[in-house]
């Protein structure tokens, strides 16, 4: 029961801090989460509300990656398990695991009913406690050009929401 209570507790001030820095603070920030191991931001502006993993209906004949699909607040929305898609690994989590995972949805802006399901929430990030990492020559997506690292050295894989949403592979969910 604590442990849901802190889960509360921490997701409300990340809402509160991510509407705050969406408002008040200029520059590029973003939310920081974990899939798989791998550090991804998303751009604040680009990501939307988030939800613990409920009831996920699988759907048939769709991509390893499309967990299925869930009522959130009252919309359905697609829900992709953002570390398949990206190749990091075979299956969603299970278990225990699970239990940090989250539902990250897009901004409604975007135009998209979807939630990328994530590992765990990292926190905000901003540009000015981050250093731009130059290109190490890989072919990236277009969704996914910029790279970073923290004062820790911790690398981070800059996720475009609005790029990833208009492109052909994550828009072809048919299995």
């Amino acid at each position: 029961m604590a442990k849901k209570e802190a889960l509360r507790e921490l997701q409300s001030r990340l809402a509160e801090r991510m509407q705050a820095v969406r408002t008040e603070q200029p520059g590029m920030s973003w939310l920081a989460v974990d899939c798989a191991g791998q550090g991804v931001l998303f751009p604040l502006k680009q990501a939307g509300e988030i939800f613990e993993i409920g009831n996920v209906m699988p759907v048939p004949h769709t991509q390893p990656w499309m967990v299925g699909v869930a009522n959130l607040r009252g919309g359905l929305y697609a829900v992709v398990d953002l570390a398949g898609f990206l190749g990091l690994r075979a299956r969603p989590p299970e278990g225990q695991a699970r239990e940090q995972s989250r539902l990250v949805a897009l901004n409604g802006a975007l135009g998209m009913n979807c939630a990328l399901l994530v590992d765990k929430l990292e926190g905000l990030r901003h540009a000015a406690d981050m250093r731009r990492e130059d290109s190490d020559g890989s072919d990236r997506p277009t969704f996914a050009a910029t790279r970073w690292s923290d004062a820790a050295g911790r690398m981070w894989q800059e996720i475009g929401l609005a790029e990833l949403a208009g492109q052909q592979q994550f828009l072809g969910i048919a299995g």
